[in-house]
């Protein structure tokens, strides 16, 4: 599985329906969960995001799908960054030769 991080905002219409956010966050981690992928942790955050995620999917399609849904729905606008997990930060490194 790919490790992808998710950077988030409220959009207009889900800062006015944020008391519902706790269920919409578990129909979005159902949701993904029914993609193949697994949401691992969730944070509220403070400053220029309002949460921040951090997700597995199968791959690279699936996390384009899995946000793409999250945008349409209209309550988050989002940016996605794909994490690589040390052991291929060490490779990718060491790849680069002297």
């Amino acid at each position: 599985m790919t490790t992808y991080i998710l950077l988030g905002n409220y959009t207009d219409q889900g800062a006015r329906q944020v008391r519902e956010s706790p269920a919409r966050l578990d129909k979005t981690r159902a949701m993904l969960r029914e993609m193949g992928g697994n949401l691992q942790t969730f944070n509220l955050t403070m400053g220029r995001y309002d949460f921040v995620a951090v997700y597995e999917a199968p791959d690279d399609a699936v996390a384009a799908r899995f946000t793409l849904m999250l945008g349409a729905m209209g309550n988050v606008r989002t940016e996605t960054l794909k994490a690589f997990p040390e052991t291929a930060y060490r490779e990718i490194i060491h790849s680069l030769g002297a």
